[in-house]
Protein backbone atom coordinates (compact mmCIF):
# COMPACT_ATOMS: atom_id res chain seq x y z
CA UNK A 1 0.00 0.00 0.00
CA UNK A 2 1.39 3.38 -1.00
CA UNK A 3 1.71 6.43 1.17
CA UNK A 4 -0.92 9.14 0.62
CA UNK A 5 0.23 12.20 -1.29
CA UNK A 6 -1.12 15.73 -1.13
CA UNK A 7 -2.30 16.61 -4.64
CA UNK A 8 -3.63 19.80 -6.17
CA UNK A 9 -7.14 18.35 -6.51
CA UNK A 10 -7.36 18.18 -2.70
CA UNK A 11 -6.87 21.95 -2.32
CA UNK A 12 -9.89 23.87 -1.09
CA UNK A 13 -8.21 27.25 -1.51
CA UNK A 14 -8.67 27.93 2.20
CA UNK A 15 -5.13 27.87 3.59
CA UNK A 16 -6.05 27.05 7.19
CA UNK A 17 -8.18 24.08 6.08
CA UNK A 18 -5.63 22.87 3.52
CA UNK A 19 -2.92 22.97 6.20
CA UNK A 20 -5.07 20.86 8.51
CA UNK A 21 -5.84 18.38 5.73
CA UNK A 22 -2.10 18.13 4.98
CA UNK A 23 -1.48 17.37 8.66
CA UNK A 24 -4.11 14.61 8.60
CA UNK A 25 -2.39 13.10 5.55
CA UNK A 26 0.89 13.36 7.48
CA UNK A 27 -0.67 11.40 10.34
CA UNK A 28 -2.03 8.78 7.92
CA UNK A 29 1.48 8.35 6.49
CA UNK A 30 2.99 8.18 9.99
CA UNK A 31 0.49 5.44 10.83
CA UNK A 32 1.41 3.60 7.65
CA UNK A 33 5.12 3.87 8.50
CA UNK A 34 4.59 2.84 12.13
CA UNK A 35 2.57 -0.18 11.04
CA UNK A 36 5.47 -1.31 8.83
CA UNK A 37 8.36 -0.61 11.17
CA UNK A 38 7.12 0.19 14.65
CA UNK A 39 5.90 -1.54 17.74
CA UNK A 40 2.25 -1.98 18.61
CA UNK A 41 2.68 0.83 21.17
CA UNK A 42 3.98 3.20 18.48
CA UNK A 43 1.11 2.31 16.16
CA UNK A 44 -1.39 2.97 18.96
CA UNK A 45 0.25 6.31 19.79
CA UNK A 46 0.17 7.51 16.16
CA UNK A 47 -3.39 6.26 15.74
CA UNK A 48 -4.55 8.17 18.83
CA UNK A 49 -2.78 11.32 17.58
CA UNK A 50 -4.48 10.99 14.20
CA UNK A 51 -7.90 10.50 15.75
CA UNK A 52 -7.51 13.35 18.25
CA UNK A 53 -6.33 15.73 15.54
CA UNK A 54 -9.18 14.69 13.23
CA UNK A 55 -11.80 15.32 15.91
CA UNK A 56 -10.29 18.77 16.57
CA UNK A 57 -10.23 19.51 12.83
CA UNK A 58 -13.90 18.52 12.51
CA UNK A 59 -14.85 20.78 15.43
CA UNK A 60 -12.86 23.68 13.96
CA UNK A 61 -14.37 23.14 10.51
CA UNK A 62 -17.90 23.04 11.92
CA UNK A 63 -17.35 26.22 13.95
CA UNK A 64 -15.99 27.94 10.85
CA UNK A 65 -19.07 26.86 8.89
CA UNK A 66 -21.38 28.09 11.67
CA UNK A 67 -19.61 31.47 11.77
CA UNK A 68 -19.95 31.71 7.97
CA UNK A 69 -23.65 30.84 8.05
CA UNK A 70 -23.11 27.74 5.88
CA UNK A 71 -26.66 26.45 5.19
CA UNK A 72 -25.71 22.75 5.14
CA UNK A 73 -23.82 22.70 8.45
CA UNK A 74 -26.12 20.08 10.01
CA UNK A 75 -25.60 17.73 7.05
CA UNK A 76 -21.83 18.22 7.24
CA UNK A 77 -21.88 17.51 10.98
CA UNK A 78 -23.81 14.31 10.26
CA UNK A 79 -21.12 13.18 7.79
CA UNK A 80 -18.50 13.77 10.50
CA UNK A 81 -20.60 11.85 13.08
CA UNK A 82 -20.99 8.85 10.78
CA UNK A 83 -17.23 8.84 10.12
CA UNK A 84 -16.44 8.96 13.84
CA UNK A 85 -18.79 6.01 14.46
CA UNK A 86 -16.86 4.03 11.86
CA UNK A 87 -13.62 4.99 13.60
CA UNK A 88 -15.05 3.91 16.98
CA UNK A 89 -15.74 0.47 15.48
CA UNK A 90 -12.13 0.24 14.25
CA UNK A 91 -10.92 1.26 17.73
CA UNK A 92 -13.03 -1.44 19.39
CA UNK A 93 -11.67 -4.08 17.03
CA UNK A 94 -8.09 -2.90 17.64
CA UNK A 95 -8.62 -3.02 21.41
CA UNK A 96 -9.67 -6.65 21.03
CA UNK A 97 -6.30 -7.36 19.43
CA UNK A 98 -7.33 -7.36 15.77
CA UNK A 99 -4.91 -5.85 13.23
CA UNK A 100 -7.17 -3.24 11.69
CA UNK A 101 -4.38 -1.01 10.34
CA UNK A 102 -4.33 -2.09 6.65
CA UNK A 103 -8.13 -1.83 6.40
CA UNK A 104 -8.16 1.44 8.36
CA UNK A 105 -5.44 3.02 6.20
CA UNK A 106 -7.29 2.07 3.03
CA UNK A 107 -10.57 3.48 4.37
CA UNK A 108 -8.92 6.70 5.62
CA UNK A 109 -7.26 7.44 2.28
CA UNK A 110 -10.45 6.90 0.27
CA UNK A 111 -12.70 8.67 2.76
CA UNK A 112 -10.49 11.72 3.24
CA UNK A 113 -9.99 12.23 -0.48
CA UNK A 114 -13.69 11.91 -1.33
CA UNK A 115 -14.72 14.02 1.70
CA UNK A 116 -12.39 16.87 0.72
CA UNK A 117 -13.37 16.75 -2.96
CA UNK A 118 -17.09 16.52 -2.18
CA UNK A 119 -18.43 17.64 1.20
CA UNK A 120 -15.65 20.13 1.94
CA UNK A 121 -15.76 21.71 -1.54
CA UNK A 122 -19.42 22.54 -0.90
CA UNK A 123 -18.67 24.93 1.97
CA UNK A 124 -15.66 26.71 0.44
CA UNK A 125 -17.62 29.62 -1.03
CA UNK A 126 -19.37 30.36 2.30
CA UNK A 127 -16.25 30.00 4.44
CA UNK A 128 -13.97 32.05 2.15
CA UNK A 129 -16.01 35.08 3.17
CA UNK A 130 -14.38 34.76 6.61
CA UNK A 131 -10.98 33.25 5.86
CA UNK A 132 -10.34 35.46 2.85
CA UNK A 133 -11.52 38.59 4.60
CA UNK A 134 -9.19 41.31 5.82
CA UNK A 135 -11.83 42.55 8.25
CA UNK A 136 -10.39 42.78 11.76
CA UNK A 137 -13.36 41.01 13.33
CA UNK A 138 -13.01 37.95 11.06
CA UNK A 139 -9.21 37.84 11.29
CA UNK A 140 -9.40 38.11 15.09
CA UNK A 141 -12.07 35.42 15.32
CA UNK A 142 -10.08 33.07 13.11
CA UNK A 143 -6.88 33.60 15.08
CA UNK A 144 -8.62 33.11 18.44
CA UNK A 145 -10.49 30.04 17.23
CA UNK A 146 -7.32 28.43 15.83
CA UNK A 147 -5.53 28.97 19.15
CA UNK A 148 -8.48 27.52 21.08
CA UNK A 149 -8.53 24.34 19.00
CA UNK A 150 -4.88 23.84 18.14
CA UNK A 151 -3.01 25.63 20.93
Amino acid sequence: MAYMQWTEDLETGIQVIDDQHKRIIGYINELHHASETGSAAEVKEVLEGLLDYTVTHFQFEEELQAKAGYPFLKAHQRVHEIFMKRIATFRERANKGENIIPELLSMLKVWLSSHIKGDDRDYVESVKKITGSDEKENAGWLSTTLKRFFG
